[in-house]
């Protein structure tokens, strides 16, 4: 079932499409992560121009991120305070973000900075993945397990001035580490076409010292925003959203996250963090072949 895309200027196979949103969402609902970090570098490898797999991948986050506010919202799970500012600093991102895209788009390197930023990107937080399960598959098999880490934000987040009080995540902080940090993941956002979350949580527990009843649930509240902003920056600036394409990935990310959430229930999760662990390492080790290696010939002319 062949269909063209209008900005990405080429015709896919929509079941392709959705099967590819499905297997996102699947790892959605299984790991507990937005997934919009591997929506693009899947979307590149399929043969989608990076700027239109960013700018798409971007709006698709967006929807999926509508349920998950809604119920952790309705448990109490979202620190609207800090949520606001985050969002604040994710605006201020995505203005950023997309002065960028055009500046690089223009001269040509936005391609090659998409796929540099994955492969940096992935590979790290592959990496880091990869260690903790590892440990945590030990400590499940009988080994001991390492010294609970005490919770509380890194010194130089205790250092910046005009502290305020943050009651749902009971903590006492200066502003201006989460809107660094929202401006952090907005530019991202607008660059790469992630949700932020899988940086953003980290960030959140280990910077700023959040408790966990409240990060995936505010971390989905300021995606939400800084997502919708930047769907909105790049239809009107770069003009590469291709809404069609944004469907067809929604359609099978809903689907997707359900029936992972369902088997999620069923799963270890120790182990389940080691297998997401070596997905996101093999999809940084494919942009790293596909930035580091070219064909002898490019286009080959066959005569029939």
């Amino acid at each position: 079932m062949d269909l063209y895309l209008p900005i990405a200027n080429l015709s896919v196979n929509a079941l392709v499409i959705v099967a590819l949103g499905l297997g996102v969402g699947l790892l959605s609902g299984i790991f507990g992560v937005g997934g919009g970090f591997l929506t693009t570098p899947l979307l590149i490898f399929y043969g989608i121009p990076p700027t239109v797999a960013a700018a798409s991948a971007a709006s698709q986050v967006t929807g999926a991120s509508v349920s998950g506010v809604f119920a952790h919202f309705r448990r109490g799970g979202v620190d609207l305070h800090m949520g606001a500012v985050l969002v604040v600093g994710g605006v201020i991102g995505s203005v950023a973000g997309a002065w960028l895209f055009t500046v690089l788009q223009a001269s040509g390197a936005i391609d090659t900075v998409i796929g540099i930023l994955y492969v940096v990107m992935l590979g790290s937080i592959g990496t880091l993945m990869f260690r903790e399960s590892v440990g945590a598959v030990r400590v499940a098999r009988g080994a001991r397990p390492p010294t609970p880490r005490k919770r509380r934000h890194h010194p130089l987040v205790a250092m910046l001035p005009l502290r305020w009080r943050f009651y749902r995540s009971g903590l006492y902080i200066s502003p201006l580490a989460p809107l660094l940090l929202g401006v952090f993941t907005g530019i991202l956002t607008m660059l790469l076409g992630i949700g932020g979350g899988f940086i953003l949580v980290p960030a959140m527990l280990y910077i700023l010292g959040m408790g966990t009843q409240t990060v995936v649930g505010t971390s989905l509240f300021q995606t939400l925003f800084t997502t919708a902003v930047a769907t909105m920056a790049h239809a009107t600036t770069t003009k590469a959203v291709d809404i069609v394409l944004a469907a067809l990935l929604l359609l099978g990310s809903v689907v997707g996250a359900q029936l992972g959430a369902q088997f999620a229930q069923r799963a270890k999760p120790e182990y389940l963090r080691l297998i997401l662990a070596v997905i996101v390492l093999l999809v940084a080790l494919r942009m790293l072949l596909g930035l580091a290696w070219r064909p002898d010939e490019i286009y080959t002319v066959t005569l029939g």
